[in-house]
């Protein structure tokens, strides 16, 4: 049973509103007012509007750095698995993080489910200077390789931010057996680049631009 404090901070989330402030960055996703929906609530959507393809790439938001404003790593991840599979979920759903703690603890918990390590060395995050931020692996351990480093992970997928992905990188996580799916690329150019060295994926805020170059390429496209 959730106690009445965890009910209290639900709800002082579900009454926030998006859609204004910083969205109007995003023109083509229109400004309505939205309130932040729980994951039960978006898995629920989906299935009853038969989407049965869409899949979900979910991002455990949590750091090393700040404990006391998450759950523990273990029960972050267990409280998450817990919706996916209470909906059935787990085949359409891969789990992404900074923090490969939880990364760890979903291996644990549900050694199926597809795991994405992000990585970025930016003044906004940067989580390979600091082991808290890898659980404990390091850089240095592994040759200084990125794509090394994720495969002692276990991940079978790296995402790296797009400005530090470069092709000869691109080809040692591929020649590792990894998959590479950078984020969060956004110019038209640089999404055609990224795709012409052949990339498994890319992370968008603005994914109509990226159909828009897969189309222009004669790729397929997601539906």
């Amino acid at each position: 049973m959730k106690s009445s404090l965890a009910w209290g901070r639900l709800a002082v989330l579900l009454a926030f509103a998006c859609g204004g402030g910083a969205a109007a960055a995003f023109d083509l996703q229109g400004h309505r007012s939205e309130r932040v929906p729980t994951l039960d609530a978006l898995f629920e959507m989906v299935r009853a509007q038969g989407h049965t393809q869409v899949r979900f790439n979910i991002e455990t938001r949590i750091t090393p750095l700040t404990p006391d404003l998450a759950p523990e790593p273990e029960t972050f991840a267990r409280l998450l698995l817990d919706v996916v599979q209470r909906h059935r979920m787990d085949d359409r759903v891969t789990v992404q993080s900074f923090d490969w703690r939880t990364l760890r603890a979903v291996q644990r918990l549900a050694p199926g489910l597809p795991v994405a390590a992000l990585t970025a060395r930016l003044p906004a995050i940067d989580n390979l200077s600091d082991g808290r931020w890898t659980a404990g692996l390091r850089l240095q351990d592994h040759g200084g390789s990125l794509p090394r480093l994720v495969q002692a992970l276990g991940a079978g997928t790296w995402s790296p931010f797009h400005g530090e992905l470069t092709e000869a990188l691109l080809a040692e996580a591929h020649a590792l057996g990894l998959q590479v799916i950078p984020w969060a690329e956004n110019d038209p150019a640089q999404i055609d680049r990224l795709i012409a060295w052949g990339v498994d994926g890319l992370i968008s805020d603005h994914p109509a631009r990226v159909r828009a170059v897969m189309a222009r390429r004669g790729l397929a496209l997601p539906r």
